[in-house]
């Protein structure tokens, strides 16, 4: 099936609508995008996960094509919770799920919140309470000047969003031109940068709060995915999750950033397949 078939939809929560892409057949695979990102942020990769899987890339509240709703709590546990709704809403009974940095965090508290709804995480570079590489720039969007400055980023030029992005990945020349609409299309909706800085403004809290859910993931079959050239999250915080995750294994990926699945989508994608099909025994 390829990605311009793929299905679009929209399931309401809460009272708004979040949306999703479709795509496959077999177990579910949810998809969740990183901090200002969207569904489209995989659509390098849903066309090799749907052969294995059906394929639910969701738009997090107040991001991507979802509604904007200014009532919306956006704590890790308002939006895990959120996600346990939507798998609700579509008829999901259990899924397996792939998150990517914030998604990533979502992803995890989605399974320390909700056990049952999920088989197996794959954590591309989470967000996660042992890493505080970006303390100092979330801290930086805490304060008045930063949350005006954030409020100006939708507005800048085209060419400074992706000299942006350029630095999340190991070797720039990798970005593909139609890369950044990912990132950007929703950015100048209303609503979404102060969705963003609420996330921002209960990063520390939310983290230390994380942080005493993992535990009840120790026996969570758990794929970890990391660029070597991560600064966004460092890798160094994988091994302490790896600690806790007694049934994780952990794929580094030489020469990359932030956001391996689309920097290197052939390694990640067969990477996850591979992984998702093998027994949960092994």
């Amino acid at each position: 099936m390829s990605v311009s078939r793929m299905e679009r939809g929209f399931v309401s929560v809460a009272g708004a609508r979040l949306h999703y892409l479709k795509s496959g057949e077999g177990r579910p695979l949810i998809l969740l995008h990183g901090l200002v990102g969207s569904a489209w942020n995989w659509k390098q990769n849903i066309r090799s996960l749907a052969s294995h899987a059906t394929v639910y890339a969701i738009d997090l509240p107040n991001m991507g094509d979802s509604d904007r709703s200014e009532n919306f709590d956006a704590s890790l546990e308002a939006t895990a919770d959120a996600m346990a709704a939507c798998m609700d809403a579509l008829g999901l009974e259990q899924a397996d799920v792939a998150g990517h940095s914030h998604g990533g965090a979502v992803s995890m508290m989605l399974a320390a919140r909700h056990p049952e709804r999920v088989g197996r995480l794959i954590l591309f570079a989470p967000a996660n309470p042992y890493c505080d590489l970006g303390l100092q720039l979330i801290r930086f969007y805490q304060t008045r000047f930063g949350a005006w400055f954030a409020r100006q980023i939708p507005w800048l030029p085209r060419a400074i969003k992706w000299v942006a992005l350029r630095r999340m990945y190991g070797d720039p020349r990798r970005l593909r031109s139609d890369v950044l609409d990912g990132y950007i299309n929703g950015l100048s909706i209303p609503g979404t940068i102060d969705h963003v800085l609420n996330i921002l403004h209960g990063w520390e809290a939310g983290m230390e709060r994380l942080r005493t859910s993992l535990e009840q993931l120790a026996d969570k079959p758990i794929l970890l995915i990391w660029g070597d050239r991560d600064h966004t999250v460092g890798l160094r915080s994988a091994r302490d999750l790896g600690r806790v995750f007694s049934r994780s294994s952990l794929v580094v990926i030489p020469g990359v950033g932030h956001i391996p699945f689309q920097e290197m989508p052939e390694i990640c994608n067969r990477a996850m397949t591979d992984w998702l099909s093998t027994p949960k025994t092994a």
